[in-house]
C-alpha cells in the first residue's frame, strides 16, 4: 500500500502531505477543484504518469525485487519524481528511469482507466475460470504446471526441428560437394611419404640402364686390385685404406645392383601417372600431407550430415510425441473449463445482479495452442462486445470480475487507483458499485475520486480537495464527512434532510 504521499509545488497546489490507510480512500470536491491533478501526480510519482509537479513522493510497502533490479529494500521504500530542468525519479535516493521504476510499480498497482481492457484479455479470462475449477479440483492446478512445462519444451523442440528443416536444404548441398570432394581423392587415395618415394622410384628407373652398364664396366677394376695392395706395400705403405676403399665401393654397387632387383617388373609409365595424378593433388591442396588431412575432414563431415538426418529424425518423433501429450492436456483442461463455465457465468452475473447489471456471458472455442491452453474466450454482455458498451457498464463488468477473483485472494492484492467510476449512474447503480468497491477494499487499497454520496459515504478514509486561488487537500472528520455528503446531495446550499440522508449514509457504511 501506499502510506504516505508528499506534493509539492504542482499547478495549483503549493504542497500537500497526506498519511493514507489501507481499504477504500475516496476524494471528493468541487469540479476544478484539482482532484485529477492529485490522482495523476501520486501516479507520477509511481512512474504511471507524466510529471505535474517539482516533487511528487510516495512511501510504499511495496518489497522490491533486489536481485532483478538492483535496488535494496528500506523499512518503507520511497519512490519519487522530481522536476527541475529535467525530470528525474529515484527510489530510496537512488535514481532510476521512469520505465524501470514503471515496472517496479505495475505489480503492485493498477489503474483501471476506460482505455483499459486488460481484466478482459484472454490470460486473464483463463484465469478466472481455472481458479473457479481449482476450488473443488485440488490437482488442477499440478495439471496446468504439467501442461506449461510441455508447452514450453514442446515449443523449444519445435524451433530446433523447424531449424534444422531450414538448413536441411543447404545440408544437403554441402554434403553432395563434400561427397565429391571426398571422392576425387580417394580416387587417387594418396599415401604418406608416397610422392616422394616414388621420386626416388623414377630416379632410379631413369638410371638403371646405363648404370648398370657403367657398374659392369667398373666392376673390371676390381679384377687389378690386387696389383694396387702390392705396389704400395713394396712402398712401405698401409694399403688398409685403399682396401676400405674397394669394400666400401663393392657395397655401393651390391646395394645398387639390389635396388635395381627390386625395381624389376616396375612400370615406368604407371610410375610418372602415378606422379602426375599426385602432382594434381598437390597442386590444389598444397602437399599430400594437406591433401590427407582434407579428406579426412570431408570425410568426418559426411558423418555430421549423416548425423544431421538422424537428429532430423529424432527431433521431428520427439515433437509429435509432445504435440500428442499436449492434445491429451489440453482436451483435458479444456472439458474442466467447459463444465466450470457454466457455475462462472452464473458467479459474474450474481456480482452483476448487485451492480443492477445481467446478461454477461463468457463463451469457449478451441483455437491454436498456446500457453494457457487451446481455449479462446469470447465475453459479452446480452450479445453486445466489450467494445459497444457503456462506460458505465464497462466499469460495473470490470468490477464484478475483480469482486469475484478476490475471493480467491490471500492477503493484500496491491493498488487500485479509479477515476469518477460511478459517475453518470444513478443513486442505486452508484450504492451498489460502493458495495462491490468496500468487498474490494479487503484486499486492496483503493483511491477513488467520486462525486456520488453513496460512493463516498462508502470510504474508510475521505479526502476533499478545494480550491480557492490554491488547491489544498485534508482529511475530514466525521462531521464534516456529514457536511460534504449533504453537500454532494443538495448543493452548496444544505438542508436538514441532505444531511441527515449524510448521516444515515455514514451510519450505513460504518
Amino acid at each position: 500500500m501506499i502510506e504516505r504521499f508528499y506534493l509539492k509545488n504542482c499547478l495549483t497546489f503549493n504542497e500537500v502531505e497526506m498519511e493514507l490507510g489501507s481499504g477504500l480512500i475516496v476524494f471528493s470536491g468541487p469540479s476544478g477543484s484539482g482532484k485529477s491533478v492529485l490522482m495523476r501526480s501520486i501516479l507520477g510519482s509511481v512512474g504511471f504518469d507524466d510529471a505535474l509537479a517539482e516533487v511528487s513522493e510516495s512511501s510504499v510497502t511495496w518489497t522490491i525485487d533486489e536481485e532483478a533490479t538492483g535496488f535494496n529494500n528500506e523499512e518503507t521504500n520511497i519512490f519519487k519524481q522530481v522536476k527541475k530542468e529535467k525530470v528525474r525519479y529515484f527510489i530510496n535516493a537512488q535514481s532510476i528511469s521512469k520505465k524501470a521504476l514503471h515496472n517496479i510499480s505495475k505489480n503492485y498497482l493498477r489503474l483501471l482507466s476506460l482505455k483499459d481492457y486488460s481484466d478482459f484479455e484472454q490470460s486473464n479470462m483463463l484465469h478466472i475460470l481455472d481458479q473457479q475449477i481449482m476450488k473443488t479440483d485440488q490437482t488442477y492446478e499440478e495439471t496446468l504446471a504439467i501442461y506449461e512445462k510441455d508447452f514450453h519444451l514442446y515449443q523449444n523442440k519445435k524451433h530446433e526441428l523447424e531449424q534444422l528443416i531450414i538448413q536441411e536444404r543447404r545440408i544437403t548441398e554441402h554434403k553432395e560437394f563434400a561427397a565429391f570432394e571426398l571422392a576425387k581423392i580417394d580416387a587417387i587415395n594418396p599415401q604418406k611419404n608416397e610422392y616422394d618415394t616414388l621420386l626416388e622410384v623414377k630416379r632410379t628407373l631413369s638410371q638403371k640402364e646405363k648404370a648398370e652398364e657403367k657398374i659392369t664396366l667398373a666392376e673390371s677394376f676390381f679384377e687389378k686390385e690386387h696389383l694396387v695392395s702390392d705396389a704400395l706395400n713394396s712402398l712401405d705403405i698401409d694399403s688398409g685404406f685403399f682396401d676400405d676403399a674397394m669394400n666400401e665401393l663393392r657395397a655401393i654397387f651390391e646395394q645398387t645392383r639390389s635396388n635395381f632387383l627390386d625395381l624389376e617388373g616396375e612400370d615406368i609409365e604407371s610410375v610418372l601417372d602415378r606422379l602426375e595424378d599426385l602432382s594434381e593433388l598437390k597442386h590444389r591442396y598444397g602437399s599430400i600431407d594437406e591433401a590427407i588431412a582434407y579428406r579426412d575432414q570431408k570425410a568426418k563431415e559426411i558423418e555430421k550430415y549423416e548425423n544431421f538426418d538422424y537428429e532430423k529424425a529424432r527431433l521431428t518423433k520427439e515433437v509429435d510425441q509432445l504435440f500428442s501429450e499436449l492434445l491429451t492436456l489440453a482436451d483435458h483442461i479444456s472439458l474442466k473449463r467447459s463444465e466450470t463455465l457454466f457455475d462462472l457465468n452464473a458467479a459474474i452475473n450474481d456480482y452483476l445482479k448487485q451492480l443492477y447489471l445481467s446478461g454477461a456471458e463468457m463463451t469457449l472455442s478451441h483455437g491454436d495452442f498456446m500457453l494457457t491452453g487451446q481455449d479462446k474466450v469470447e465475453f459479452n454482455l446480452k450479445g453486445a462486445s466489450l467494445e459497444k458498451v457503456s462506460a458505465g457498464e464497462f466499469n460495473r463488468l470490470r468490477l464484478a470480475l475483480l469482486a469475484l477473483q478476490s475471493e480467491s485472494m490471500q492477503g493484500q492484492g496491491g493498488v487500485l487507483m479509479l477515476d469518477e467510476i460511478d459517475a453518470n449512474l444513478s443513486g442505486e447503480e452508484s450504492m451498489s458499485v460502493a458495495k462491490v468497491l468496500r468487498q474490494l477494499s479487503k484486499h486492496f487499497q483503493i483511491f477513488v475520486i467520486s462525486h456520488q454520496p453513496q460512493l463516498t459515504s462508502m470510504g474508510e478514509q475521505h479526502f476533499i480537495v478545494e480550491k480557492d486561488d490554491v488547491s489544498t487537500v485534508r482529511e475530514l472528520t466525521n462531521d464534516e464527512r456529514v457536511e460534504e455528503i449533504a453537500r454532494m446531495i443538495s448543493g452548496d446550499t444544505v438542508s436538514k434532510e441532505a444531511k441527515s440522508f449524510a448521516k444515515e449514509l455514514l451510519e450505513s457504511a460504518s
